[in-house]
């Protein structure tokens, strides 16, 4: 994502406290001691396979993502999700042992993220890490993880070549903009899109989807125009939103993330645009909704993410949820939520002493069956396309709604 100057990140304890949860990204299951053995189907953070880690033992878990700045609303919601799977680890006596979590604050920047990344790999304690959230940092820490044989699990970080940078112990549990961006394009011709302008913010997921989106608006016979506008600089959209306006497109997609979306969104509407509006998984956000305010009525986002709030399975996950942080789970929550529990249970899978790379191990091979996917991996460490689905939202009268539970149905 961005570049920023390097600092230190500290890291907090947050068992007890409010925290703000990471996300998680998929890894290899070959390579560096990873792959082979039974699989470790579980549920909830309960897992079979090898015999249960012994009882009495606590287990650290790292979390590393946006957790200040503009874009700390993302990792805010994947760490409150990610709290809660802990919170429930910890009441099943079952288990066999405990879990903390701790959190390391990349701001979402790739100049900080490896800082925040060495933060938990230097600490012993630390057994497996949850995210990063955004893909530029996943980029700029990945040889990190790797090197320290930790798996690293994200719920949100989805451009599309992560899984071909040889991170052999990266994983993910939502499928990437390869499949999520040609999805949009797809529902935007089913739309009646003649003619698309494609603006994206030049941060690696920014340049990733709108690429991707382009190629397939073009393969479906949408005439597209793409532009790129550096979001970490850019404070004035007008300027654009004019030049978009003037384009003749009847649709806008805005490849970036949600601040930056909420100031193009004014920006339109100030130059009069009233064609179809759109963004990727970056603009799902409570940001773009406050920030936008009516300015961002009748926006789309695409989103390999699910609505928790709509999920019979997640009933119990939101209840709790709720009553712990007075606000109901947002974009990634879930999926923060399924990769810790993952976690959990490649833990109780490692057997009586599990090691960083006997967790990794385990992960690799996970069967899981969560609240928005049943999780298996690739070898390259990408979500089984059997849990793959890109659903499609709205954002209506100030509220983000989901329109389906697979984008593919809609028109």
């Amino acid at each position: 994502m961005r570049s920023r100057a390097m600092t230190t990140i500290a890291v907090f304890a947050t068992a007890g406290a409010m925290a703000l949860t990471g996300c998680s990204s998929s890894g290899k299951s070959t390579g560096g001691g990873l792959g082979g053995g039974s699989s470790t189907p579980a549920t909830g953070g309960s897992s079979t396979g090898s015999a249960p880690a012994a009882t009495g033992k606590t287990y650290t878990i790292g979390f590393e993502g946006p957790l200040s700045g503009a874009n700390a609303q993302l990792g805010i919601n994947e760490l409150y999700g990610a709290q809660i799977a802990v919170d429930d680890a910890n009441k099943d006596s079952s288990l066999g042992f405990k879990v903390k979590l701790i959190q390391s604050d990349d701001e979402g920047d790739p100049a900080k993220s490896p800082a925040a990344a060495t933060a938990l790999v230097s600490n012993p304690d630390v057994i497996a890490e949850v995210g990063p959230s955004f893909s530029g940092s996943t980029l700029a820490v990945g040889k990190i993880y790797s090197a320290a044989n930790m798996a690293f699990v994200t719920p949100s970080a989805s451009k599309g070549t992560l899984q071909t940078q040889g991170f052999k112990t990266f994983f993910r549990v939502i499928p990437n903009d390869f499949v999520e961006a040609p999805a949009g394009a797809d529902f935007l011709k089913r739309h009646g899109t003649k003619n698309m302008f494609v603006l994206q913010d030049l941060s690696p997921y920014g340049q990733g989807v709108g690429d991707s989106v382009k190629a397939q608006a073009q393969k479906d016979g949408i005439k597209v125009t793409e532009q790129g506008l550096d979001g970490t600089t850019t404070k004035n959209y007008g300027p654009i939103a004019q030049t978009i306006a003037n384009s003749g497109a009847d649709t806008l997609f805005y490849a970036g993330y949600d601040a930056q979306a909420a100031l193009l969104a004014k920006a339109l509407v100030a130059a009069g645009f009233k064609g179809t509006t759109i963004g990727g998984n970056g603009i799902k956000s409570s940001v773009f909704t406050k920030d936008s305010g009516s300015a961002g009525n009748g926006w789309y986002m695409t989103c390999g993410c699910a609505d928790a709030t709509t999920l019979p399975a997640a009933k119990q996950f939101v209840t709790e949820y709720q009553a712990k942080y007075h606000t109901p789970p947002s974009t990634y929550s879930p999926e923060a939520y399924d990769a810790t529990n993952l976690v959990i249970a490649a833990i109780k899978a490692a057997g009586a002493n599990p090691t960083r790379q006997s967790v990794a191990e385990q992960v690799a091979k996970s069967d899981f069956k969560g609240l928005t996917a049943t999780i298996k991996f690739q070898s390259n460490g990408d979500l089984d396309p059997a849990g793959q689905v890109v659903n499609l939202y709205r954002q209506v009268n100030g509220v983000i709604k989901v329109l389906g539970t697979n984008i593919k149905t809609q028109s």
